[in-house]
């Protein structure tokens, strides 16, 4: 099962419906992908990790956001033994792992999100794209 989001301008319109913008559409999507395949395949829907791959879902979704530009395209692809996310935004600097603490010694808030998609998935590939900004796809095991 696969599903395609865009809301680049600069695309053909898509047959697909348009980009979930938020984490909670972007979560909605992976579900159905994934409930679908389970019904398809007739095999039991590991809930754990549906839990993984809708946490790094969420975690991707809310970095293009916050330090991205915001989302430019979104895919959810399930097939062999994980769900491929991958999620584009308007931005060319690569996500980094951030200290826990700053300079001083004090706990810095957030930072945690890249961290959890390395720890969750199984493979990731961050790819430049030809009009300026970036993909990021995650595989997340499902078994």
């Amino acid at each position: 099962m696969r599903e395609q989001y865009t809301t680049d301008p600069h695309r053909e319109p898509p047959a697909a419906p348009p980009c979930p913008c938020r984490p909670a559409e972007v979560r909605e999507a992976v579900v159905r992908a994934v409930s679908e395949r389970c019904r398809d395949t007739r095999t039991r829907c590991d809930t754990d990790a549906l839990a993984d791959a809708l946490l790094v879902a969420s975690e991707l979704t809310t970095n293009a956001i916050l330090h991205g530009g915001g989302i430019t395209d979104f895919q959810v692809d399930v097939s062999g033994p994980g769900v491929r996310l991958s999620v584009s935004d308007r931005s060319d600097a690569l996500p980094v792992a951030l200290p826990p603490t700053d300079r001083q010694g004090r706990s810095r808030p957030g930072g945690h999100g890249w961290p959890i998609v390395c720890r969750l998935s199984r493979d990731i590939r961050v790819s430049d794209l030809p009009a300026g900004g970036k993909c990021i796809t995650a595989v997340v095991p499902l078994a």
